[in-house]
């Protein structure tokens, strides 16, 4: 393990800064794949711009504050103490790698990776399980740090709190550096964008990068003629899917006729009455025009189509 930079007093722009020189613990599960909130492509749009992008939220708010409360109940539970490290680490065989681990365990070759959960995302914890991208991260900070285990400490907010040790894998660990070394070395470094994964965070990203399209500009498109093929199948197996699954929810709804609930030994069925208010656009445009006018928001967006030739 090798101290890099101090974080004592150092405000977040430059933190953000600071973290675009390589790939961090919180990059680790993205950069895998395995981050629902953020694809590939953003962490290499991140790395490879200079701009720094301060985003912040309440849930990411709500993270910080209570990061000493996680830390304390973690000591409570298991008599451990533990330390800020107040430093950003590094590995010379890796120096595209950094670490800024919440608390080091005193005594341990160990470090404690604090977390807040929403209580909707309970179950995500339930029975021993870790979010992928969690999991990843600790083992990115025993990667960094050579630690021999990691903590990971959460609180579900308004229902528990609970913890787990996670042992060095060196298997684990092997094949985590080879993804973020072929990423920094192959995408960062040669600056080539990494491939769509599919993802919504990738959906949303292109929407924002390739927002408008050049009304006079006509490309080539070469190689996608099989993948684009491919599309298509999936597209009416996905119709046809769709028109199985509503089939099953007609056969049932047939069958409760006008009850709320249904209740099997192993599923319950609700169909319940639901009210709700919907504002009549056509109606409000025809009667007050002045008014719809007052209140009309123009969206510019992009529709994908395709068409056989």
């Amino acid at each position: 393990m090798e101290k890099i930079i101090s974080t004592a007093g150092m405000n977040h722009t430059e933190w953000l800064r600071q973290r675009k020189r390589g790939i961090g613990g919180s990059d680790a599960g993205a950069v895998c794949g395995l981050n629902p909130y953020v694809s590939p492509i953003q962490v290499y749009l991140d790395k490879t711009s200079e701009e720094v992008t301060e985003t912040d939220n309440e849930a990411m708010r709500q993270g910080r504050d209570l990061e000493d409360y996680v830390a304390q109940r973690f000591t409570e539970a298991t008599g451990k103490k533990v330390r800020r490290a107040n430093m950003i680490y590094g590995n010379r065989n890796y120096p595209f790698l950094f670490a800024n681990v919440d608390r080091l365990v005193v005594g341990e070759n160990a470090g404690l990776e604090c977390k807040t959960a929403s209580a909707y995302s309970a179950d995500k914890w339930k029975d021993g399980a870790i979010p992928p991208y969690y999991l990843i991260q600790c083992f990115h900070y025993m990667a960094v740090t050579n630690a021999e285990a990691w903590y990971l400490a959460v609180i579900i907010l308004g229902k528990e709190f609970k913890y787990i040790r996670l042992e060095r894998d060196e298997a684990m660990i092997k094949n985590l550096l080879a993804i973020e070394q072929d990423f920094w070395e192959n995408h960062v470094v040669k600056r080539v964008m990494p491939e769509p994964d599919g993802s919504e965070a990738s959906e949303e990203l292109i929407r924002q990068y390739f927002s408008k399209a050049d009304f006079n500009k006509t490309v080539s498109l070469n190689g996608f003629d099989e993948k684009l093929e491919r599309r298509m199948e999936l597209e009416q197996l996905i119709k046809k899917l769709d028109q199985e699954k509503k089939q099953i929810e007609q056969e049932v709804k047939v069958y409760m006729e006008d009850a709320e609930v249904a209740v099997s030994e192993v599923f319950t069925v609700s169909w319940k009455n639901i009210l709700s208010s919907r504002l009549d656009a056509a109606r409000l445009k025809e009667e007050h025009p002045d008014i719809y006018k007052q209140y009309e928001k123009q969206l510019s967006s992009r529709r994908f189509s395709i068409k056989a030739a």
